[in-house]
């Protein structure tokens, strides 16, 4: 029975992962994501239910249109891979709970973010104001539910975590701006995409996405730098680390955490 839920969840994914593609295409476009149907980019041609199975029909035709035979990205079927696999470690992590379905409307959100950002350097208010959305339901249902990676009760958890997490981001966009005479330090969008994210997790696992969002961001630009591919003054989307880091709390958080104590009552005497 964990066998077919699991391919359950894979497949949920995989489907999702398909929208989710047409989402990172058309958002940035200011095009509708249901009409009109899926169609190819390059010839306009509507696409068949054949050319719509997820990962199966980028590889039957060998990641080309199969009618006019323009190359079609590899990110379609990276999306959906990825959209199907996290489906499968969130249930791994979260069961058959409400706290499953908050965190895969999330990291579905997520993933539009993190492949736009890339590309464009933007996100787009939309994806913020549906996770807001959602967000403050989940707000309500905390009054009456405990959400499990809160780990307390207060009603005001999630408010804090949306305080601290645009709060921050805010400052040192601000701080930044002033210092350097530049509007590039930080966009908006970053600052923005906190605040659902600071509902979803609380204010204990927000300062963690924050932590590892700001390691990993000047981790990857440091290498950049080093190898010549970026200056200290390039510009590079925040957004993507955002997701990477909320992703990691979601998922191994309080493992970190517990691990991080255990680690400094070893090393204090």
């Amino acid at each position: 029975m964990e066998t077919t839920y699991v391919v359950l969840v894979f497949i949920v994914g995989l489907v999702i992962g398909s929208y989710l593609n047409v989402c990172i295409y058309r958002i940035p476009k200011g095009e509708s994501t249901v009409f009109p149907p899926s169609h190819c980019p390059n010839c306009n041609t509507q696409l068949k239910p054949v050319d719509l199975i997820p990962l199966l029909s980028y590889l039957l035709a060998r990641g080309k249109c199969r009618y006019c035979r323009q190359k079609i990205s590899p990110r379609y079927f990276l999306v959906e891979l990825l959209a199907g696999i996290l489906s499968v470690v969130l249930y791994f992590q979260w069961g058959w709970t409400i706290d499953l379905a908050a965190f895969l409307f999330l990291s579905y959100v997520l993933i539009v973010v993190l492949f736009i950002d890339a590309e464009h350097m933007i996100i787009p208010d939309e994806l913020v104001i549906a996770g807001l959305c959602a967000g403050g339901v989940l707000l309500i249902y905390n009054l009456f539910r405990p959400f499990q990676i809160y780990v307390d009760r207060n009603w005001w958890n999630p408010l804090l975590g949306l305080v601290i997490g645009s709060g921050f981001l805010l400052a040192v966009l601000l701080i930044g701006t002033a210092l350097y005479k530049s509007d590039e330090v930080m966009g908006l969008g970053d600052v923005k995409l906190m605040a659902p994210i600071g509902l979803f997790l609380g204010w204990r696992m927000t300062l963690l996405a924050l932590f590892i969002s700001v390691v990993l961001g000047g981790l990857f630009s440091l290498v950049l730098i080093l190898i010549g591919r970026a200056t200290r003054k390039s510009v590079i989307p925040f957004g993507p680390f955002i997701v990477l880091g909320t992703l990691i709390s979601i998922l191994w958080g309080w493992k970190i955490v517990h691990w991080y104590l255990e680690i400094g009552h070893i090393m204090l005497p």
